[in-house]
Order: structure tokens, then C-alpha cells, then sequence
């Protein structure tokens, strides 16, 4: 198993690609269903699978096709491990671009 904190970017997103192939073939769908279900091309689905190469939004495409909802929705989400932390993010969900000067 892949650990991401040390890898680079290229690797994860090759083990990311594996990872979705397994599944794929868990749930004994071909390649050609899956890029149907998802409404990406066969070679979308052949290069993440392969090389991991493939959109942000194909890849959730994807996912969702293989039924891994759930799984996207602890992705990314916003940890905090103090107040002060938690008082700086909520303050940058507050702020506001700076207005353009009128011409």
C-alpha cells in the first residue's frame, strides 16, 4: 500500500488509477461499461486506469459510476487542530475580494 504523505504527486495518482480499476473489476464491470455509466470515453477510463492521468472531473465521474460516493466525501475537507486555526479559516470564508476602482 502507497503511503500518500510520501509519495509524489505521480504516484498517487497511478495508485488512484489502480485503486478504481479494483474496484471495476470487483464489481465485474468492463471497461467499456463503466466509460457508458460514466459518460467518458474508453480511453478516458484506460488512461486513469493505466497511467492515472485523467480530469478532476472524470475521475468523480467515474467514481460515482462505481457507486464510491461516500468515499469522495471525506476528501479534502477542512481540518483544523486548534482554535486558532479554526478562527483563521473561518475568517477566510468571511473575506471579500477588494473592489476594482471605477474607471
Amino acid at each position: 500500500m502507497l503511503y500518500f504523505k510520501f509519495a509524489s504527486h505521480s504516484e498517487i495518482c497511478r495508485e488512484l488509477g489502480a485503486r478504481l480499476k479494483a474496484q471495476r473489476l470487483a464489481q465485474l464491470v468492463s471497461q467499456e461499461e463503466l466509460a457508458q455509466r460514466a459518460g467518458v470515453s474508453i480511453g478516458t477510463v484506460k488512461n486513469i486506469e493505466n497511467k492515472g492521468q485523467s480530469s478532476m472531473e472524470s475521475t468523480v465521474r467515474i467514481a460515482l459510476a462505481l457507486g464510491l460516493a461516500d468515499q469522495l466525501d471525506v476528501l479534502f475537507r477542512l481540518q483544523v487542530k486548534s482554535i486558532a486555526q479554526m478562527e483563521a479559516a473561518e475568517q477566510a470564508v468571511r473575506r471579500r475580494a477588494p473592489r476594482r476602482a471605477p474607471s
